[in-house]
């Protein structure tokens, strides 16, 4: 395994998935990037995120969810398909152009082709919106091919999609591809559900009820992301969500931004 530490910048590098390793390199490579992994993950963590309900407000205003029982198919026969179409090889792709070096074109069209698999105006701005702001952090505080990465896009006008700063987030880090496709999964469903505890009667142990259903689809969801596809392959069709979204934005009353 390729690892290499530069202290002077606080980042790491990794030319393969960390914990593919003996178990003694496993627990080294954790060690590193998995407390940043978290940090990452944690509420506490300045994404603007908590802004946003990625549609779930239109919906809701639409009366496509109106109870919490209808959370479950939301998220399970919706939103997780919707992530193994789009976000999750987006992602993918993205962290295997971002080694070294850099494949700059390539993240370049990646973040195009991210940002266009929004359909509705609405969660494309959110979504370039959160990505911007993860993006500033972790060149702030990672440097590496974060900062490099902001360079590049900022004088670029390339759109910087949350999909796509989360890979370069865990290569700044060090985490594998694998990790870094984790993470969009739980952040995705946890943001969904903090939106649905404000628009809906749900109450905290259906909220944990529900992430640890979702999240036990990330294996699968996982495998299949990182096996290698075609662009083509790329893209979802869920115009109910979209037109929910884009009617959000005209709506007389808004407790979201989208």
């Amino acid at each position: 395994m390729g690892m290499n530490t530069d202290m002077g910048t606080d980042t790491i590098t990794t030319t393969e998935p960390a914990f593919r390793g003996p178990a003694s390199e496993m627990t080294y490579s954790i060690a590193h990037w998995l407390p940043a992994l978290l940090q990452l993950s944690d509420t506490f963590y300045p994404t603007g995120a908590y802004a946003h309900s990625f549609g779930l407000e239109g919906l809701v205003q639409d009366g496509r969810i109106a109870r919490p029982e209808d959370l479950r198919p939301f998220l399970l026969e919706s939103v997780l398909p919707l992530l193994a179409q789009t976000d999750l090889p987006l992602a993918a792709s993205a962290w295997s152009a971002s080694g070294e070096p850099p494949n700059w074109r390539r993240l370049e069209e990646l973040c195009f082709l991210a940002s266009a698999t929004r359909g509705a105006r609405e969660p494309r701005t959110a979504s370039n919106a959160i990505g911007s702001q993860r993006l500033s952090m972790a060149a702030r505080l990672r440097g590496g091919v974060a900062a490099a990465f902001l360079e590049r896009s900022t004088a670029g006008h390339w759109p910087c999609p949350s999909a796509i700063v989360a890979a370069i987030e865990a290569r700044s880090i060090g985490a594998p591809a694998e990790a870094a496709l984790a993470g969009i999964i739980y952040s995705t469903v946890a943001a969904l559900l903090a939106a649905a505890v404000k628009l809906l009667r749900l109450g905290q142990n259906a909220v944990q009820s529900l992430l640890t259903e979702c999240l036990s689809q990330a294996p699968k969801l996982i495998a299949a992301s990182v096996s290698p596809r075609d662009d083509t392959a790329i893209g979802a069709f869920a115009p109910w969500w979209d037109v929910a979204a884009a009617r959000h934005e005209a709506a007389d009353f808004r407790l979201f931004i989208s």
